[in-house]
């Protein structure tokens, strides 16, 4: 089976390494050495693990979330089109209007709303949206 360790499931769990150290102390995941003394957690451990802090058990860290896309565009949503399964998005920033297509349980899953905020990430031809 698969082990990691603290370090490299600080980051599929997208926290630093300290918060992973902290955890496992407190018994929220557990953990065991190697034969170099090094602490390891086990894959489907680490999988359970993730499932729950993903369902909002955990939280200590910046729930920010974590990208590569670089052009960032905080604004307001201004419509939303629901289709039985696409959407459609507007936000208007600043002097910009983005529009984005994504699925309808995209925008469920942000809890979407006209009036809210939130971020246009555009990334060469995509446009993402991130719930402020």
């Amino acid at each position: 089976m698969q082990s990691y360790t603290i370090g490299q499931a600080a980051r599929l769990l997208g926290v630093s390494p300290d918060t992973a150290r902290r955890w496992a102390d407190a018994g929220r995941v557990a953990t065991h050495r190697d034969e170099s003394g090094r602490r390891l957690i086990d894959g489907r451990d680490l999988a359970a693990f993730s499932v729950e802090l993903a369902k909002g058990a955990g939280g200590e860290e910046d729930t920010s979330p974590h990208t590569s896309v670089r052009n960032a565009f905080p604004g307001i949503v201004t419509a939303i089109k629901l289709g039985d399964v696409a959407a459609q998005v507007e936000i208007q920033a600043g002097p910009h209007r983005l529009v984005s297509l994504l699925t309808r349980e995209a925008v469920e899953e942000l809890g979407l709303e006209v009036g809210m905020e939130a971020t246009a990430r555009v990334k060469s031809t995509n446009v993402h949206i991130d719930r402020a």
